[in-house]
């Protein structure tokens, strides 16, 4: 039987692997590069998708009503740093999902939870905890739409082509 939490989980999991894809068999380099009129690479939206989930489900875990978002780190929010790699990220990733599954299996949805204040929005608001995993499925989904461009002008490969590959179909 399913529940939502395990229809969310598997979305999750569909969504990073759909993102995966973009990343899978670039280098560091590669994944460095810029190749679009944006700012974005595959390194960069990689740090990011980890980066939200991790700091999402830490808001929900936490449930600090006098949590701040920290100005100082979003500037570095898109840029895979020096010291991180494209299979060190991956691996974080994993771990951050298993995290997310875990809490899942016990979260109530309907938990209202404190979103950290911004100066574009000074004022606390709370929402659900459903809200705020279904911003993580959002953010994963988005993301990994941007990646699949970038990497398509990397290298002219993209997540349709790959799985059709994989079915052993082609167009």
């Amino acid at each position: 039987m399913t529940t939502e939490s395990t229809d969310i989980v598997k979305m999750l999991a569909e969504q990073r692997a759909n993102f995966l894809i973009t990343v899978r068999g670039i280098t560091d380099e590669q994944a460095r590069t810029r190749t679009t009129a944006s700012e974005l690479t595959l390194g960069g939206l990689l740090h990011h998708v980890v980066s939200n989930e991790r700091h999402w489900m830490t808001v929900i875990a936490d449930l600090d009503e006098t949590s701040e978002f920290d100005m100082a780190s979003a500037g570095s929010e898109y840029v895979m740093a020096d010291d991180e790699t494209v299979p060190g990220l991956i691996a974080e990733w994993e771990q951050v999902a298993r995290s997310t599954t875990d809490a899942l299996a016990t979260l109530d949805l309907n938990l209202s939870v404190p979103v950290p204040t911004a100066p574009w929005a000074p004022e606390r608001i709370w929402q659900t905890a459903r809200f705020t995993v279904l911003h993580i499925l959002r953010e994963i989904s988005q993301h990994a739409g941007h990646a699949d461009i970038v990497r398509e002008e990397l290298d002219g490969a993209n997540t349709t082509q790959t799985w059709a590959s994989e079915a052993g179909m082609s167009f």
